[in-house]
């Protein structure tokens, strides 16, 4: 035994962990991407070009070129509740890991005690000798030492600043949310606002429609039916409206609460409006083999997955023989006067534990660390295939939407045309109202879905950095903080 335990002295059982490789997918697609998108001569109409191998910008928001947007992620980085919960758990799992570090050292303590004790000759088999009362005073320097044979300590060790970086992905991760979330909470205000607007015009040219038809009708040059068809559109039309406002409103409140403020205060918060926004025109678009490096959740994951092979190492270091040494120094005296003077007392001891029977709890608890291990693994390897998809579903759907904008472009523009005929022909009585009520539904349609279609490709931009990890590597307060990670297991 003791062989054995001297063979293992300075080594680490368990695992030694590996980072997992860079997946072998040599993109992220089946199909060719093209590199330029289609394009519409309208506001984010914009063909974007793809930029295979070309790194994210930390502040890739600003690319959108919108002052306020800036302004308002600057703040919400500050105030933002959940950023201050992540970086608490950052410091948390931060100090843990000191604790756990100062394991490695022997501990040295203090002590000092005064007792009070009455001595009896009867406790030594001697009746006749008169009991005593006295007082001990003892002050001692004690120091123990576990001897890491097996590595378990540092597999603790291990553990914990596997845990720590977990939480300092988490706390990345957390980042990239709150400024995704609010650059797609104001693309979407911006379509609501644009819908709204495309209501309130044609709710102004209904009603213009409806006095010219009273008025006609006064005249005797209109007909009651054609009133009445009238004011039911428009009464159809405004029905629109109360929906759009109530999502408008929704969008605002969550706007302030991922601002950290409180939704009476939204209107406090900057407005966006499509015209607003600028849609980048080159997007960047990372290496397959980057995405595991880049993305916070598979970072996080890959970190599960080092504490679980570290818990290996933990759970087998408990089966090995643990030994303790132990010191003590110092003075022990009847009086306190006595305690400076007197001849101090030392000790020195060893301990050595080895189990031998504990019901199987200790293999079962290693055999249990290897299942934790393997589900961990599966879960990393979930991860990357979810942040390929993510990668994967966005270039498709700029692709998609780029098409469906430059589509809708052409259809809104033939349906205002087409309404501004039909206006004419009314106005000289070659068509009837019914012919005017269907150009204006079509046209009302074509520009709410225009405007749905332009949040689109804005907000897909925005999915696309937010799938590559946001570019948190090049933040200038973490210069080389992705290559230290990436050594880092």
């Amino acid at each position: 035994m003791l062989a054995a335990v001297l063979a293992l002295s300075g080594c680490k059982v368990g695992p030694d962990f590996r980072k997992p490789a860079a997946p072998a997918a040599t993109s992220f697609t089946a199909l060719p991407l093209p590199t330029t998108t289609a394009s519409a001569s309208i506001p984010q109409g914009e063909a974007q070009r793809i930029v295979s191998g070309r790194d994210i910008p930390a502040e890739w928001w600003t690319l959108f070129q919108s002052q306020p947007l800036n302004d308002l992620i600057t703040q919400a980085v500050q105030r933002s509740p959940n950023l201050a919960a992540a970086q608490a758990a950052l410091r948390e799992a931060a100090e843990l890991r000191r604790a756990q570090f100062g394991t490695l050292f022997p501990t040295v303590d203090a002590g000092f005690s005064a007792t009070r004790q009455k001595f009896s000759g009867a406790s030594f088999g001697q009746p006749n000798v008169p009991s005593s009362t006295f007082s001990l005073y003892n002050a001692s320097v004690n120091v123990a030492y576990n001897l890491d044979l097996t590595g378990g300590p540092r597999r603790a060790l291990e553990a914990s600043q596997a845990q720590l970086d977990y939480q300092r992905f988490l706390l990345e991760g957390s980042y990239l949310t709150l400024t995704s979330n609010l650059v797609t909470t104001a693309v979407q205000q911006a379509s609501l606002k644009a819908r709204i607007q495309a209501i309130n015009e044609m709710l102004a040219a209904q009603e213009e429609q409806v006095r010219l038809t009273e008025r006609r009708l006064e005249l005797g040059a209109g007909t009651r039916p054609e009133l009445l068809a009238q004011q039911s559109q428009l009464a159809q039309t405004r029905t629109n409206l109360p929906p759009l406002q109530k999502e408008l409103a929704q969008s605002r409140h969550q706007m302030a609460v991922l601002a950290g403020r409180f939704p009476s205060e939204a209107a406090a918060l900057p407005e966006f409006d499509l015209a607003g926004l600028k849609l980048p025109e080159e997007l960047p678009l990372s290496l397959p083999s980057e995405l595991v490096r880049q993305r916070p959740d598979v970072l996080a994951a890959e970190e599960q997955l080092h504490q679980a092979s570290a818990q290996i190492g933990v759970a087998t270091s408990n089966l090995f023989p643990k030994i303790t040494l132990t010191g003590s120094f110092g003075p022990q005296a009847t009086t306190f006067g006595d305690l400076f003077t007197s001849t101090p007392l030392w000790s020195i001891g060893a301990n050595v534990l080895q189990p031998i029977f504990r019901g199987g709890e200790l293999q079962a608890r290693r055999r249990a660390a290897n299942a934790a291990y393997e589900q961990a693994e599966a879960q990393y390897r979930v991860t990357v295939l979810q942040a390929f998809q993510n990668v994967a579903d966005v270039l498709r759907a700029l692709e998609m939407d780029a098409q469906a904008l430059k589509a809708q472009a052409e259809a809104e523009q033939s349906a205002r045309a087409s309404l501004e005929l039909t206006r004419r022909q009314y106005t000289l009585g070659a068509v009837n109202y019914l012919f005017l009520l269907d150009a204006e539904r079509q046209y009302l349609q074509a520009r709410i879905t225009l405007a749905q279609a332009q949040a689109a490709r804005l907000a897909d931009s925005a999915a696309l950095f937010q799938a590559l990890g946001g570019g948190w590597w090049n933040r200038d307060q973490g210069d080389n903080k992705k290559q230290n990670l990436n050594k880092q297991g």
